[in-house]
């Protein structure tokens, strides 16, 4: 392989690097804004992704987004959430042509480029996350009715599909990685998830059933023409090397994981999946905090990676991204946090190079 640190174009392919990314929430409400700064920032050589606009209000909330994504199933919004319904609400319809503007814009912006790259990114919430945070009629959470979330499961696996073959088709994107986030997850896996009353928590869902949604989402995304599939969570350290095991089992090709948050046993995991050839989503820069300077940046990351006996030239395995979704900063915070990923990024490219 050559170790430059360009993308190198080989057999149609694209050749590793470590690259930059970061995940979909941006501030303010003005998606061409967004697509500057992430662009600007985490373009080519990098991985850029798709946006999301929360400041928007209704409908570009992450659930919201997600559930606009599911075929054949259809919400609307409540004072305690989005439910599933017989037809979609009018939040519902505006969650929906949100998605269609930022999509439109993303192409827009693409087409004006004299050269963009061949990859993007986009990100779906996965279908623990939905069933947990989608209601049924009565009120409580889809999760607690087999049925529904096996429903909302294959609902998911089809749209999601039918959503990556219009990014492919608009943007003109060969190669899209898929990021499947599940903040859920553990609480789902391990029976902490409240019910809608809030005075107990809802039974623990099988092993089995999840790496069963997840296998069937993979499937669909690969056939729909991904390039990766992706599974990250954050939140809860104690649940993360069961999720990544279960993910792993379900056939995705990489693992997404805050570096504050991987205890001992999940790096441990993580060596074996670079092993394999899977890639590392590392969150590594906290947006609402000061970040650090890149030579002690490169020394943390690499610590625990050559303890753990991987060579630097597996560097290549890591996409560093923000810790969290940047909404919640301001557009220059924002853009100071890509910048600082990109800076790690090229420096860590040099090691692997040297190496």
């Amino acid at each position: 392989m050559n170790r430059d640190t360009e993308q190198v174009e080989i057999a149609g392919a694209v050749s590793r690097q470590v690259q930059a990314s970061g995940h979909g929430p941006m501030p303010g409400t003005d998606p061409l804004e967004s697509q500057r700064i992430i662009r600007g920032e985490v373009g080519a050589p990098n991985l850029p992704h798709l946006h999301q606009l929360p400041d928007r209000g209704v409908g570009s909330d992450f659930i919201g987004r997600g559930a606009m994504l599911l075929e054949e199933l259809s919400v609307d919004l409540q004072p305690h959430g989005w439910r599933l319904s017989q037809a979609p609400g009018i939040d519902a319809k505006r969650a929906a042509s949100a998605l269609r503007t930022d999509l439109n814009v993303l192409a827009d912006v693409i087409g004006a480029e004299e050269s963009g790259g061949r990859e993007l990114k986009i990100q779906i919430p996965g279908p623990a996350t939905l069933a947990a945070n989608l209601y049924l009629h009565q009120g409580e959470r889809a999760l607690l009715d087999f049925g529904a979330r096996r429903d909302l499961a294959q609902s998911l696996a089809l749209g999601s599909a039918r959503h990556l073959r219009d990014v492919i088709r608009m943007t003109g994107r060969e190669l899209i990685t898929v990021y499947i986030d599940e903040p859920a997850a553990g609480a789902v896996l391990n029976g902490t998830l409240p019910t809608a009353s809030g005075y107990r928590t809802l039974r623990s869902v099988p092993v089995p059933e999840v790496r069963s949604w997840w296998s069937e989402l993979t499937e669909s995304l690969k056939g729909a023409g991904a390039h990766q599939v992706i599974l990250g969570s954050s939140g809860e350290p104690d649940s993360w090397h069961k999720i990544a095991t279960t993910a792993l089992e379900a056939g995705v090709d990489g693992l997404g994981a805050n570096a504050g948050e991987l205890t001992v046993p999940g790096w441990e995991l993580i060596a074996g999946a670079v092993e394999d050839g899977k890639r590392l989503w590392l969150g590594c820069v906290n947006p609402q905090a000061s970040a650090q300077g890149v030579v002690a940046a490169v020394t943390a990351i690499r610590r625990p990676w050559n303890q753990l006996g991987l060579s630097d030239a597996l560097l290549d395995a890591l996409v560093l991204t923000p810790t969290t979704g940047l909404a919640e900063v301001s557009p220059t915070r924002a853009t100071a946090a890509l910048e600082r990923i990109a800076a790690y990024v090229e420096a860590l490219n040099q090691v692997r190079v040297d190496a």
